[in-house]
């Protein structure tokens, strides 16, 4: 009772003034209990934002499905405590028919809570559609139709890039273009639907070298980094070592208290709390291994993705022969092996176009030029400005059409340019 009539209070002053205020005082003695959590402790608050990364292939999906099975069933996963069982409606557009369906019969429940799940749980099969406007009425109308005539406690949207709609401003990587989405897209849908429903964005994350990730985790989101500013909670799921299948599971709150790092993994078909990954023998050698090996691979991208900056674009051994002995990269052979394991596991790929680029064709090359993610080439004009005398300088963004496959080795075409895929995780 007391916090409807505190609830009541602040609409009237909401209808007095567009821009709510309250004095010291008003907060000091409202008493009233805040909102019950959605999905406790504070990690989904009524009319709460939650963005939840990883890379791709590091299992985001798998854990998500599974974590949403068990909240629409009102039943605990990992520490995560549902105040109830949520409607929770599941807009994915990345999974099939048949393979969301055998993920989904995979995922254990008590027999006790599976009446719940079966009717609470609404989820979309793979979709090929943007949230523009007509996106939008599209799917607010599927979820009036859905839990009975009831509202939906959580609506969640995986991932962000599929449907992601910028208006007329930019991609996902401009800050306006990300925030007319979140504004005009995302609480658009949370107001005409439920105002008081806690929203899930699943969004991939970038590469960051080991030591930017441990000083900032948050900050591999892909994208603008608006989307930082917006959200209530994130998570990432996060493989710290590569050779061994635990996760970590970080969080971000801004609604409560911080919550310590979980190491989870999948065992016998459920996510489970596991002990930290570490290494028993030779740490801080392996250690030291390990933080060379990411520094040549952020060397070599970097290298890459200067070098088409300034006009220059490389075959692997054109690169290998041009950098042998430079910054610490060692000989043509050595950075040749180099090379291997990162178009193996995607940190590079290549475009086997170079006549829409105005490149020369290359020879003796079995897979073509290398690129690596947002490259762009600047090439200089032809005709020097009447004016000034300058030439002007042409950019043109470099987009992979060629991937080594990393089961055999060979060229293959890529599926969608636009997206780039890792290949070094392998979903559990």
């Amino acid at each position: 009772v007391a916090f409807l009539q505190t609830a009541n209070r602040h609409e009237i002053k909401l209808a007095a003034s567009e821009l709510p205020t309250y004095t010291l005082g008003e907060f000091l003695d409202d008493d009233s209990e805040p909102p019950e959590d959605l999905i406790a402790p504070r990690v989904l608050t009524p009319g709460g934002l939650l963005v939840f990364g990883g890379a791709p292939k590091v299992g985001k999906s798998d854990f998500l499905l599974s974590w949403l099975v068990h909240a629409s069933a009102g039943a605990k996963f990992l520490g995560l405590v549902p105040s109830r069982p949520l409607r929770v409606f599941y807009l994915q557009s990345e999974v099939q028919y048949h393979y969301l369906r055998e993920r989904l019969k995979a995922i254990k429940l008590p027999a006790h809570r599976m009446a719940d799940a079966r009717k609470n749980f609404v989820a979309t099969p793979q979709l090929n559609m943007i949230l523009d406007d007509e996106g939008l009425a599209l799917v607010i109308e599927a979820m009036k139709q859905c839990f009975d005539g009831e509202l939906p406690d959580v609506i969640v949207v995986d991932p962000i890039r599929n449907v992601f709609d910028g208006g007329d401003i930019g991609g996902e990587n401009d800050n306006g273009a990300m925030l007319f989405f979140l504004k005009n897209r995302i609480e658009k849908l949370r107001q005409m639907v439920n105002p008081n429903a806690g929203v899930i964005l699943a969004h991939h994350t970038r590469k960051l070298t080991k030591k930017m990730f441990e000083e900032d985790p948050f900050q591999a989101f892909s994208g603008a980094s608006s989307l930082r500013g917006f959200y209530s909670t994130g998570m990432l799921l996060y493989r710290p070592d590569e050779s061994r299948t635990t996760r970590e599971l970080i969080y971000e709150l801004r609604n409560g208290p911080a919550l310590p790092n979980m190491y989870v993994d999948k065992v016998k078909g459920e996510w489970q709390e596991v002990k930290a990954a570490q290494r028993l023998v030779g740490q801080t050698h392996g250690e030291k291994l390990d933080s060379e090996r990411d520094r040549k691979r952020s060397l070599i991208q970097q290298l890459i993705f200067d070098g088409a900056a300034d006009g220059r674009v490389y075959t692997t051994n054109q690169f290998a022969e041009a950098f042998e002995g430079e910054v610490g990269l060692g000989a043509a052979r050595t950075i040749n092996e180099r090379l291997s394991v990162l178009t193996t596991k995607g940190d590079i790929k290549f475009f086997r176009n170079p006549q829409d680029y105005g490149l020369p064709g290359f020879r003796r090359s079995k897979f073509g030029y290398m690129c690596v993610e947002d490259m762009v080439l600047n090439l200089k004009g032809d005709e020097p400005n009447g004016d000034t005398g300058e030439v002007p300088v042409v950019s043109m963004r470099v987009v992979p059409t060629h991937y080594k496959c990393p089961q055999t080795g060979a060229v293959l075409p890529v599926e969608d340019p636009e997206t780039w895929i890792y290949h070094e995780e392998v979903e559990q």
